[in-house]
Formats: C-alpha cells, sequence, structure tokens
C-alpha cells in the first residue's frame, strides 16, 4: 500500500442507504445507458428520468458531456482515459446510490471490461445495463455535430465506431433498438423493465 493511501480510512455514516431509502419510499439502483455516439442515450435517459420524477421518485441524472465539463475535464479521449473516465462514473454512481437516489447514466462506455467493473461495484440487481442499439449509419445521420464525418477525416482519433472499438453488452437487462422503436416506446420498455423487477410501482 502506498504511503498516502496508508492514512486513509473507509468511514462509516450516520445515515444508511435504508435511511435514504426509508425517506424517499424508493429503491436505489443505476441505470446504465451504452451505446455508439447518436444511438439516442442521453435523449432517452433524460425522458426516463423526467418520467420518474413525474412519479416523485428522487433521481440523479449523469450524462457524458456535462461530466466532461466538470469532474472529468482533465481527460481526454484515448482509450486510457476512457477507461479513467467510466471509472470515474461508475464511483460516482455508486455514491448517488448509496444516497438513495435512482441514477441515469448516459455514456458511450465502449468497452465491456469498463462497464463490468461498474457493475462490480454494487450489488447485481442495484445495476441495469440498457444497450441502446442502433445501427452506425443511421447514427451517422442523426449527427447535428458532425463528429462523425471528422473522424471520418482523420479529424478526431480514437472515435468510437470508427477508429475505436464498441463492445456491445454480452447480457444486458434491456436491449432498445432506436431504428425501430420511438423515443415514448423506448421510455415505456424501460419503465416495464423496472415495474417488473419491482423496483418502481404505480403506487408510489
Amino acid at each position: 500500500m502506498s504511503s498516502f493511501k496508508s492514512h486513509i480510512y473507509d468511514q462509516s455514516y450516520s445515515l444508511s442507504r435504508e435511511d435514504y431509502s426509508y425517506r424517499y419510499n424508493q429503491k436505489s439502483f443505476v441505470l446504465w445507458f451504452t451505446g455508439l455516439s447518436g444511438s439516442g442515450k442521453s435523449s432517452i435517459a433524460s425522458a426516463v428520468e423526467k418520467k420518474l420524477f413525474s412519479l416523485n421518485y428522487a433521481t440523479c441524472h449523469i450524462d457524458g458531456d456535462n461530466l466532461r465539463y466538470g469532474l472529468c475535464s482533465d481527460l481526454d479521449f484515448s482509450n486510457k482515459d476512457r477507461k479513467e473516465n467510466i471509472r470515474r462514473v461508475g464511483e460516482l454512481s455508486k455514491l448517488f446510490v448509496e444516497n438513495g437516489l435512482i441514477t441515469l447514466t448516459a455514456f458511450i462506455s465502449p468497452f465491456l471490461e469498463d462497464r463490468a467493473r461498474a457493475r462490480s461495484l454494487l450489488q447485481n440487481d442495484d445495476f441495469l445495463e440498457i444497450f441502446v442499439n442502433c445501427p452506425l449509419e443511421i447514427c451517422e445521420e442523426r449527427d447535428v455535430k458532425g463528429l462523425y464525418n471528422k473522424a471520418r477525416n482523420g479529424q478526431i482519433k480514437e472515435f468510437t465506431g470508427i477508429s475505436s472499438p464498441y463492445e456491445p453488452p454480452i447480457n444486458p437487462e434491456l436491449i432498445i433498438d432506436t431504428s425501430t422503436q420511438t423515443l415514448e416506446e423506448s421510455v415505456e420498455s424501460v419503465i416495464e423493465l423496472l415495474n417488473s423487477r419491482g423496483l418502481i410501482s404505480d403506487q408510489h
């Protein structure tokens, strides 16, 4: 153990996860949206959060671009820094879950290993991986920022789907195909998943 870590101790808090659960009258968990840029992750996560909020659930939405402006502004888009970015997201999600919140994350998170590490931080029932699947060509058509075009022209290095791989989930809790499902249908499929697992209730 390094010298500085020898002085770090895991702190116990006066309030437990169960205390927060009782106060908010809800179970806390992570909805981890993963998929290519332009697949619809952020749109679906935002719409799901809005739906949960309307049902009086306490939520927190962590989006990739927003995190890059602050907590992860020191990271670039190399594979090494992408892994560190997702490591931080996983740790942040764990903290929010321990504080009783339903946490929604929307990140490309292209590598299986990194998503598995994020899952390992929580009890298995607390982590629901949602694969927002969409063909690359449709993602490119939706790309209002022109990122795919820049990547194909070599202006952006290691861009997922073009010059860097995306590793699809092997056994996600839910697959949403945004090439065939509307936003409303996508949200409904997430809500149905949560109801079927007893994570939310219409009687909340």
